[in-house]
């Protein structure tokens, strides 16, 4: 991906306006899954247009799935998982690691050969963790020391009981992909619940699946039903526009129908305790999913502490919230999130140093920072280290950095997020 870097100006106002975020990318994925390996035409509406997405939609292509259309409309001609082939390239999973873990749960059941592998970024992410379940259930994987490329020789699956060592909805759908394949239940135990967006939908469409708290069982063999779906906009997206209202005083913004599952939902907690206000309006639910409109309202932001408790509903924000950690009031403690460090980049490591850059006191931890606010944030240079969720973390603290900040890589936000930046633009009235 070609390098973009941008200047972020200080903002001489408090944010004011409505917005709309593109679609929950997390529910993208598992719409574009679902449909695949269901029976018959299934319609999907507002994917993100990011390519995380597109990286899956692509990977099903491979495996000789019909998809037609666009990120507006998108129609998928599903016929079970007997339906998919053979793959006859390397299927290109990019910067998704959603893309490369769910979709190995699905290959692991298919009587043939898969080579998944990815970016540069994607090849440094442990693949172990799905590679040890899916081996005990009856697939064989080949590998690069744990991580891609991954070679998997797919087969008959057996049902297991698995107790997953960390929190992780990519881990536990992989697994439940597998199971919907294998002979008898398969059941996933995680220390927290993660995000539950793959339980929902295959509910929905037909699978015998019960959930009780961190625990889910899958019964294998069910067909699953073709579908229409809307995907609401997308929580993690929304977070960066939530953060900058909430840390700049005065300020009132109101971003329309965005999924609020309260699995991923610890942003909203966490940017409540910190001081700012959150309204959730016009509730309602589509696909099974809970939406709302979110108005936040800035305040003088106080630290806080963010225990291990919070990890698996917070782990996408922690690079945003670290930035409203840099402008609060008091301390704040990180801890229990060492799942950052595998991220697109370690997310503990370059949310320190570009910190610091800022002027901001941090004392990096093997599980999380030690973040002493400073009200306000000097410029600078920094890095985005070509993770997504960094450069956009950085472009909301510009807004309050005297000098603004220029950002060496911005180019990497249109993986989940195009046109963040005109965006951004818009709502800071710049």
């Amino acid at each position: 991906m070609t390098q973009r870097a941008r200047r972020i100006e200080p903002v001489t106002r408090p944010l004011h306006g409505e917005l709309s975020v593109p679609g929950d990318k997390s529910i993208g994925h598992r719409a574009v899954i679902f449909a695949a390996i269901a029976n018959g035409t299934s319609r999907i509406a507002n994917l993100s247009g990011g390519e995380d997405n597109h990286s899956t939609i692509e990977a099903f292509k491979t495996l000789g799935v019909k998809i037609s259309g666009d990120d507006r409309l998108l129609t998928i001609e599903g016929k079970g998982f007997e339906g998919l082939a053979a793959p006859m390239k390397v299927i290109d999973c990019g910067n998704s690691g959603t893309t490369m873990r769910l979709l190995s749960g699905i290959v692991a059941g298919r009587p043939f050969v898969s080579m998944l592998d990815g970016d540069a970024s994607l090849r440094r992410r442990p693949m172990k963790r799905i590679a040890e379940p899916l081996e005990k259930m009856g697939a064989r994987f080949e590998s690069n020391d744990g991580r891609a490329p991954l070679n998997i020789h797919g087969g008959a699956l057996k049902g297991i009981r698995y107790a997953t060592p960390v929190a992780s909805a990519q881990v536990k759908s992989a697994i439940l992909l597998a199971g919907l394949q294998a002979d008898g239940v398969t059941t996933v135990e995680e220390p927290q619940q993660s995000r539950d967006h793959t339980e929902i939908m295959a509910r929905a469409l037909g699978a015998k699946l019960e959930a009780r708290g961190n625990i889910v069982s899958v019964q294998g063999g069910p067909k699953l039903a073709a579908f229409d779906i809307s995907v609401p906009g997308d929580l993690s997206s929304a977070a960066f526009f939530m953060a900058a209202a909430a840390m700049i005083p005065g300020s009132d913004v109101v971003i329309r129908g965005v999924g609020c599952n309260p699995t991923r939902a610890g942003v909203i907690d966490v940017l409540r305790r910190m001081g700012a206000s959150i309204e959730m309006l016009d509730q309602k639910t589509a696909a099974g999913e809970p939406v709302a409109d979110i108005r936040v309202r800035g305040a003088r932001l106080k630290g806080v502490d963010i225990g291990p408790e919070m990890v698996a509903r917070t782990i996408d924000e922690y690079p945003i919230l670290a930035v409203a950690a840099g402008l609060a009031q008091g301390i704040t403690a990180i801890c229990g999130a060492k799942e950052l460090r595998y991220k697109e980049s370690d997310r503990i490591t370059v949310m320190t140093e570009q910190l610091r850059r800022l002027g901001v006191d941090v004392e990096e931890r093997d599980d999380g920072m030690i973040i002493e606010g400073r009200g306000r944030l000097k410029g600078a240079s920094v890095q985005s280290a070509g993770d997504h969720r960094v450069a956009m973390s950085l472009a909301v603290a510009g807004l309050s950095a005297d000098g603004g900040v220029e950002i060496d890589d911005t180019a990497c936000a249109d993986i989940s997020f195009p046109g963040f930046f005109r965006m951004l633009e818009r709502i800071a009235g710049t």
